[in-house]
């Protein structure tokens, strides 16, 4: 499997996960600051940590009290390494409980936003131009009763006496509050504080360094090999196969299968694409009967994707235009995908497993190439604009990989993808008509297993109903549900009654993520 290495050429920062939801985001936030981050399990031992050779440590926050038997922790030797070491929330209170100061429990906790206040002692997180109190966001129960020795603080909230602690000699620090969410005020500068001046990391990691370097460690891995990209026509797939054609050449070859699960004029737009305006050889195979034939009867999630996965696989396998010599099969994973699907080293829960990561056979004879496997979607993004992708392709709204498959709740039949590509289009087309595009991370139709009653004319109906989900993020990691003006929402499902037959009825989907996940399946 091809996983972009780290960077040696810059910095690395480790963010040790200790389960927070929010791991992700404090990674993502790192590489905002140009510095190179990857995120460890907090199981890493300090002899691993040394062989990385990081420039700084950035402990999460997590769902456990340091109290509760068998709670993460961190191995000791680490703290000894003399590396800068920042501890967000449960890592501020693990620097606490670990270096011998007291972490009490019980107290009204903090949930959400807090007013944090500087109490004059000298600090090198704080900035001058913060001010001497500001918003914060909180989400805690216990707290740092006790600063460990060496220890300062720096800061607090009613409801956290240490709110900020510090040891300049020893380079460690810790924050009770979540620097990296938006509703953090200064979160992004207490970061970089950290992270450009304790540290000292250069933050001359950027996108066009990803570019060079991925196309380096691509050409070291498939040499003078043949691949095949297994494109989608989605942003990830298109990327990935422009970052691979870019590294060598012609002798990437892009498959299309068309699955009869896509969007409605989705396959010739993607066959347009890459063969006219891209030039990279494209092979299109339309298995749409094989797709619906096997899906037949199935109505279960997870089986579902894994059934579209593994078919999707056997017919890259039968499909390969005649390059009989084709060694590695190159796919759009991004890191979104590793997490939800077990994270890295497998131990993170599995939200759903994605057809590019849980649902590839066991036997398959190609060797995965997954050039944006440690990449944020926005990255990507990033990454298209710099390989010089057309903005209908880098923009393109994200897709999943099993397609309408699993947005049909049941079984999956030509029929009801028929309706279902018809509503999404009146879904995609009022958004983009609306203006609010860009402003949406996705939008689209679910058709879901039930009926419902309804009236048309004079006459009773028994039909399907359409769920409209609109959300707004930044990484798909967090998401939530879109405030689509009212009389946006009415000629919507105005439009989708009116001319998707065998609908009777709209609803709207006002769940974030979490506690639901942008796809229904």
């Amino acid at each position: 499997m091809l996983t972009p290495p780290r960077p040696a050429l810059h910095d690395t920062v480790l963010v040790v996960d200790f389960g927070a939801q929010y791991a992700q985001l404090i990674a993502r936030r790192v590489r905002e600051a140009q510095v190179y981050s990857e995120i460890v399990p907090h199981r890493i031992t300090a002899d691993q940590v040394r062989n990385k050779s990081p420039r700084a440590i950035i402990l999460s926050g997590g769902p456990k009290s340091v109290h509760v038997e068998g709670s993460p922790a961190l191995d000791p030797a680490i703290w000894d390494l003399g590396i800068p070491i920042l501890g967000i929330c449960y890592g501020c209170q693990l620097v606490a409980q670990q270096l011998g100061g007291t972490v009490a429990r019980g107290g009204r906790g903090e949930y959400g936003r807090a007013s944090l206040t500087r109490n004059g002692a000298h600090s090198r997180l704080f900035e001058d131009g913060m001010g001497a109190g500001f918003e914060v966001w909180m989400s805690h129960f216990d707290f740092v009763s006790e600063v460990p020795p060496g220890f300062t603080t720096t800061a607090s909230t009613p409801d956290a006496p240490n709110a900020v602690i510090e040891d300049p000699v020893r380079g460690i620090y810790g924050v009770q509050h979540h620097p990296e969410v938006a509703h953090s005020r200064h979160g992004q500068r207490f970061l970089q504080k950290f992270l450009l001046e304790i540290a000292g990391c250069a933050g001359d990691w950027t996108m066009s360094s990803i570019v060079d370097e991925q196309v380096a460690a691509i050409r070291d891995k498939v040499g003078h090999e043949r691949a095949i990209c297994g494109l989608s026509g989605g942003v990830d797939s298109s990327v990935a196969a422009a970052l691979v054609h870019r590294a060598i050449g012609s002798r990437l070859t892009c498959v299309y299968v068309d699955t009869g699960l896509m969007r409605r004029g989705e396959s010739e737009q993607v066959v347009e694409t890459f063969r006219r305006t891209m030039g990279i050889e494209l092979i299109h195979v339309d298995a749409g009967a094989r797709f619906f034939g096997a899906l037949r009867g199935i109505t279960e999630p997870e089986a579902k994707r894994k059934t579209i996965g593994e078919l999707f696989v056997r017919i890259f396998e039968e499909n390969t235009g005649g390059i009989t010599d084709a060694k590695f099969l190159v796919q759009g994973t991004l890191y979104p995908d590793i997490v939800e699907s077990g994270g890295q080293d497998g131990t993170a829960a599995v939200i759903k497993s994605h057809h590019n990561v849980g649902g590839l056979p066991e036997d398959m004879t190609l060797e995965l190439c997954e050039p944006l496997r440690t990449l944020f979607k926005d990255e990507v993004r990033k990454v298209g604009r710099e390989l010089g992708l057309p903005d209908d392709i880098v923009w393109r709204q994200p897709f999943p990989g099993p397609g309408l498959g699993v947005r049909i709740i049941g079984e999956v039949t030509p029929e009801k993808v028929e309706v279902l590509q018809h509503a999404d289009a009146i879904v995609r087309e009022e958004i983009r008509g609306a203006g609010l595009e860009r402003e949406i991370w996705q939008s689209f139709a679910v058709l879901a297993d039930i009926r419902s009653v309804g009236v048309m004319g004079d006459e009773r109906t028994y039909g399907w109903p359409i769920i409209i989900r609109a959300v707004t993020s930044d990484d798909a990691m967090t998401a939530d549900w879109a405030r689509l003006p009212h009389e946006l929402l009415e000629k919507m499902s105005g439009r989708i009654i009116n001319e998707v037959a065998g609908i009777n009825r709209v609803v709207y989907d006002v769940t974030s993520k979490p506690p639901g996940t942008i796809e229904w399946e």
